[in-house]
């Protein structure tokens, strides 16, 4: 439960400031770094979307599939329709089974602060 109050802190605290940032690299890169990102010797850093629907390879895999990378190209052509596109996973990228809590505590028994 730790996590799921830590979430809704933060998205309050969201809801509640005023941030205007514009669609440029000047604007994204004026935002503070969080202390927690800035200041620690080690983390943990989850990268989790829609490319990890097929489970396969790694966050690079529209790319490697679309530069025509061998076993991303037969992997698809063994699994999926002909024609098949990326954006064709997203309905499929649910979270049923994403559990913030049991993430935390993994978290934390493993000493990451």
């Amino acid at each position: 439960m730790k996590s799921l109050a830590a979430f809704a802190v933060i998205l309050i605290s969201f809801l509640f400031v005023e941030c205007k940032y514009t669609p440029d690299w000047k604007s994204l890169d004026s935002r503070p770094l969080p202390s927690w990102y800035d200041e620690v010797k080690v983390g943990i850093f989850i990268h989790w979307g829609v490319f990890s629907v097929p489970a396969f390879g790694s966050e690079w895999f529209w790319k490697d599939w679309l530069s025509n990378g061998t076993m991303f190209v037969d992997f698809m052509n063994k699994n999926f329709k002909p024609n098949f596109s990326y954006q064709e996973f997203a309905p499929q990228f649910t979270a049923e089974f994403y559990d913030p809590d049991e993430w935390a505590e993994i978290f934390e028994a493993s000493g990451a602060k």
